[in-house]
């Protein structure tokens, strides 16, 4: 492993792995491990105007859409947050990851989230955005 110092960064490096010491000096973590490793930001419910591993989505239902990952996931216990903003001028929503008691909403390939007003109905965002975190295959 090389060392690698800098005013910003520092810690061990070796290839695709880097190792950072915290702030106090008193924590080591890898860097690796924290990176969002897929991203979407869907438009209307049409179309992925961005995204990073992601391949497509699915429209399941109002509000609901299943982010499609262009890599597999390690496994289905990754972890997706989301966003949205919604068409009517004003209000705010909620977004959640989609399950049940048997655990269906994630898989390696895919995550589902539902988009939701703040009357806790289903609604069909402007935007609905998604990040999932966790080891990829």
């Amino acid at each position: 492993m090389s060392e690698i110092i800098t005013d910003k960064l520092t810690g061990k490096a070796s290839a695709g792995d880097i190792d950072v010491t915290s702030e106090g000096g008193a924590v080591t973590f890898q860097l690796q491990q924290g990176l969002g490793k897929s991203f979407g930001n869907i438009e209307l419910g049409t179309t992925l105007v961005e995204s990073f591993n992601q391949s497509s989505f699915t429209d399941v239902g109002t509000g609901v859409y299943t982010f499609n990952f262009t890599n597999s996931m390690a496994n289905k216990n990754h972890v997706t947050t989301g966003n949205n903003m919604r068409n009517a001028a004003s209000g705010f929503g909620h977004t959640a990851a989609s399950g049940n008691s048997s655990d269906t909403s994630s898989t390696t390939t895919s995550a589902t989230m539902i988009y939701t007003n703040v009357s806790n109905s289903t609604e069909d965002m402007r935007r609905s955005m998604a990040v999932t975190h966790g080891d990829l295959a």
